[in-house]
Formats: structure tokens, sequence, C-alpha cells
């Protein structure tokens, strides 16, 4: 198993609603509809996916635009585990790199939100 990526990312959940209520076609540009469902419209969930999404991109090596925001899509199990699922650019980028595995973790306060992504090869 080999580490290919690893990337982090912190979002102000104050700055980033207020985005979201300045541009509300912005909800939709970033979020597929079972990832807004999964958050219950709450901005700091949201927030914290935005940042998964983001650290998911600096782990493939990349920076914002370096794959649509939705073909990067945050679920979450019956337990509350996040993962996440690539689809398009995404995908491609990531099997390009070698990345086969992507782990996540996400966490959130009133303020901050914040997400830890590691990309492993095919062993991991």
């Amino acid at each position: 198993m080999a580490t290919l990526g690893v990337g982090v990312d912190v979002v102000d959940v104050p700055r980033f609603t207020l985005a979201l209520e300045r541009h509300p076609r912005l909800l939709g540009r970033l979020f597929t509809d079972q990832e807004r469902l999964d958050a219950r419209q709450r901005p700091e969930r949201l927030a914290a996916r935005f940042a998964a999404k983001e650290a998911v991109l600096k782990t493939l090596h990349v920076g914002i635009g370096g794959a649509p925001w939705r073909s990067i899509e945050i679920h979450r199990n019956s337990d509350g585990v996040p993962s996440i699922e690539l689809h398009g650019a995404a995908l491609e980028l990531a099997q390009r790199r070698g990345v086969a595995h992507l782990h996540v973790s996400m966490t959130h306060t009133p303020l901050t939100a914040a997400a830890f992504v590691v990309g492993l090869d095919e062993r991991g």
C-alpha cells in the first residue's frame, strides 16, 4: 500500500453561509441532490463537504478547477461515516494519478469545518 497524496482544507462556516445566501445557485453547482439531503441543508455540514471536496483536489495534486465540484461526491453510511465517490473528470484524474482509494475525515463546529483526505494506490 502506498500513500499517493494527502489533502486538508478548512472552511469558515459563516463566510461559506454568506456566499450561499448571496449566490443561491452555488448550492446546486457545488453539491449533488443526495449531498444536500445528507447535510439537511445545515451550513456547517455543507461546509464540511465542501472542505472534503477541496481536500480531494489537493490529494490529487490539482487545485480548484481541476475537476467539477459535483464529480466529487461525499456520502455517509447509516452510521454517519463519510466516504468519497468520484465521477467523470475527478475519477479520470484519480485513475491517471494511480489513486484507487480515498479515505476522508470531516469535522465541523458552528464556526469552522475541516476535512482531511488520504489517497492510496490499489493495494490500499
